[in-house]
């Protein structure tokens, strides 16, 4: 959620960004006049009530207090219905206000360079060289139904489009990334947890999944809206809220988590688009890390999860880059995002593999996660991040076409076979 003080002191700077976002920026005008009659209010009852206790006081100094209060009674009872009046008005424009500032994108870091769609995205740094083939690559799904490890037809049967059944040495290759994942995160100071993926509305708002993201949400209805269970788009959301309504001693930061769960988004925006293979699922797997960090050292730590997502491509051996979005393609909550791009030789180009975000104080600010530096400091928001590290269909739809073989058969990347248990997979589906 933005800051309102923020708004306050900094309008213009609140207006840029949102044009640099291809928004309107009628929203500032209208949420400061609210926050004036919200003040304006707010005078006004302390006026009425200092007024009330004059009164009083008055009574209180009467020689005859009973003969004062019952001249004076008609007066305080109008000063009570004013005061009423005026209170009922207060939590009105306060919800108003918050309903104004829950649809507003995340402020813009001044490092994000301006753009409205991918093609306006930096490139930050690339890692290693394509795989030249002395034969036509053929894209994953192509390869996987060929090798009997992915089976779409039979998901379409039961579940619809964009859902995908993994066979034998499939389902066990994913087993040895999510397992290859996991053992890096703790390698690299990653705290475990294993989360419901079914969570509240409160859990999905604080994380500002809704209700900007409603469309793309799986809900599971309860009796009333408040009911309603949400299955998780991704790990980031029960993570992030895990302290929330919480105050974090400073000396506890940075905490960092990881989760392996499956992930659930309906790609409501994406008709059309990528409708063969693993990369655009409506169900998938992914293992997601998240920081919660202090304000002064998140950019950097927002590098370290970079480097940490980009470390699991670098062991796999597969070539990648790191693009810096720009201001239209940064996402709602993100004061600044990195795509860890993979190639896919059977596309013939870069796909995005893990996305990297740094979203400042604006979830913990919906998720109330503070932090106090000592025992005498005022408790202030912490900073949230969170990056894929990695997920495990576009890993998969990356290693086999980046490993495949003239033959038809795979070959396993080296790092991944004490997980896997076997070295390749071979044309007619067995392992070695």
């Amino acid at each position: 959620m933005l800051n309102l003080d923020l708004l306050r002191r900094e309008p213009d700077r609140v207006r840029v960004a949102a044009r640099r976002r291809g928004i309107g920026t009628e929203f500032v005008d209208r949420i400061l006049e609210l926050d004036r009659q919200r003040r304006a209010a707010i005078t006004a009852v302390e006026a009425l009530k200092a007024e009330k206790n004059a009164l009083t006081a008055q009574i209180g100094r009467a020689a005859d207090k009973r003969a004062a209060a019952a001249e004076l009674r008609p007066q305080l009872a109008v000063l009570d219905e004013r005061i009423a009046a005026s209170g009922e008005r207060l939590p009105v424009l306060e919800r108003q206000i918050d309903a104004e500032l829950a649809e507003i994108p995340n402020v813009l870091d001044g490092s994000v360079p301006d753009g409205s769609d991918e093609h306006a995205n930096v490139l930050v740094r690339a890692w290693g060289e394509p795989p030249a083939f002395d034969f036509a690559p053929r894209p994953h799904w192509e390869l996987g139904e060929r090798l009997g490890i992915l089976d779409f037809e039979r998901a379409a049967k039961l579940s619809g489009a964009r859902f995908t059944v993994l066979r034998g040495a499939g389902a066990r290759l994913s087993r040895a990334l999510a397992a290859f994942f996991l053992d890096r995160a703790a390698r690299n100071g990653y705290v475990e947890i294993a989360p419901p993926v079914l969570v509240t509305r409160t859990t999905m708002w604080s994380t500002g999944q809704l209700t900007k993201f409603a469309d793309a949400m799986y809900a599971i209805e309860g009796d009333g809206l408040d009911d309603a269970l949400y299955l998780i788009p991704t790990a980031e959301v029960p993570l992030t809220s895990l302290h929330r309504d919480e105050i974090l001693a400073g000396d506890e930061l940075p905490l960092r988590y990881t989760a392996h769960t499956p992930c659930f988004r309906k790609e409501a925006g994406a008709a059309g688009k990528d409708t063969r293979g693993l990369i655009r699922q409506h169900q998938f797997e992914k293992v997601e890390l998240v920081w919660l960090t202090t304000p002064e050292r998140s950019f950097d730590d927002l590098e370290t999860l970079v480097r940490n997502a980009c470390g699991l491509y670098e062991e796999l051996g597969i070539a990648h880059r790191v693009m810096l979005l720009c201001a239209g393609d940064t996402g709602f909550n993100s004061a600044k995002t990195y795509d860890v791009e993979a190639w896919l030789p059977g596309a013939n180009t870069y796909r995005e593999i893990s996305s990297c975000s740094n979203c400042t104080d604006f979830q913990a600010r919906r998720s109330s996660i503070r932090l106090r530096r000592d025992a005498s400091a005022k408790p202030e928001f912490v900073h949230t991040l969170n990056g894929s590290g990695g997920a495990i269909g576009r890993t998969l739809a990356a290693i086999l076409e980046n490993y495949q073989r003239a033959d038809g058969g795979l070959t396993i990347p080296e790092v991944l076979r004490p997980f896997a248990g076997f070295t390749s997979i071979e044309p007619d589906g067995s392992t070695r």
